[in-house]
């Protein structure tokens, strides 16, 4: 969350001249692959709170776990954004001349959270933010999903950052790509408090909401797309077993 908020930052108060939308979308790829890297073995890469809601509702997980990686997720992702205020506070002073605002010439507040494109209605950024989430949940099932053709043991983070770049660079333009509630709704929180006020909820006809429900939304359609289209079709666990070891006697 670090590396893809203060890639905002920069290109928001470098005015263009310190990146650009690609430097974004490539941070936050960045950002999803150390991620999961830091916390593959623990929770077995539990960044997304929809993600995590789906699994729960699936049967996937406790409520306990679901929990304890809900809280660790709204608390990393709220201290990124105090991380990269206080990294970036004296160029945020400097470029709004301390008038923290949500919209207008000098608005700053989108550099912790998403907020919808003006042209963009609410019911389009939702569909918006809902098709992302599938598209992304799809990706995660089709990298890590070892009856079907999984990415390489020890490759999947850099794929996850890839299909988060892809996501960004192909359906980023109307809400900024959030999805995920807990990439979203504490960096909001935290510029409620920081000097935003209450207008980080509502601007852009209520918006906060959108980041929160449409991805969970989203990937619950994307999981059950997947069973039903794809996992419903792979080979049972012993068929595989035994292309595994037909091939190592072949390679032997």
């Amino acid at each position: 969350q670090v590396f893809g908020l203060s890639s905002v930052a920069q290109v928001v108060l470098g005015k263009g001249s310190t990146g650009h939308y690609l430097s974004i979308n490539m941070a936050f790829g960045i950002g999803v692959t150390l991620g999961i890297h830091a916390s593959g073995g623990i929770s077995g890469g539990h960044l997304n709170a929809a993600i995590t809601i789906t699994e729960w509702i699936v049967g996937n997980l406790s409520w306990k776990r679901l929990i304890a990686y809900m809280i660790g997720q709204f608390l990393g992702s709220f201290l990124a954004a105090a991380t990269v205020f206080g990294l970036y506070y004296d160029a945020l002073y400097d470029y709004t001349k301390g008038n923290f605002t949500v919209t207008g010439p000098t608005a700053t507040a989108l550099i912790f959270s998403t907020y919808p494109a003006p042209n963009v209605s609410l019911l389009g950024a939702f569909f918006t933010e809902f098709m992302a989430t599938v598209m992304l949940v799809l990706g995660v099932h089709v990298i890590h999903d070892d009856k079907n053709n999984a990415a390489l043991k020890g490759t999947q983070p850099l794929i996850c950052g890839v299909l988060v770049l892809g996501i960004g660079l192909g359906m980023g333009m109307n809400t900024g790509y959030a999805i995920n509630p807990s990439r979203d709704l504490p960096p909001r929180i935290f510029t409620a408090i920081a000097g935003w006020g209450t207008e980080v909820f509502t601007a852009g006809h209520h918006w906060w909401w959108v980041p929160v429900i449409a991805p969970v939304l989203g990937s619950l359609t994307g999981a059950l797309i997947y069973k039903v289209f794809i996992d419903i079709h792979n080979q049972p666990d012993e068929e595989i077993e035994n292309r595994k070891e037909e091939r190592g006697v072949e390679t032997s």
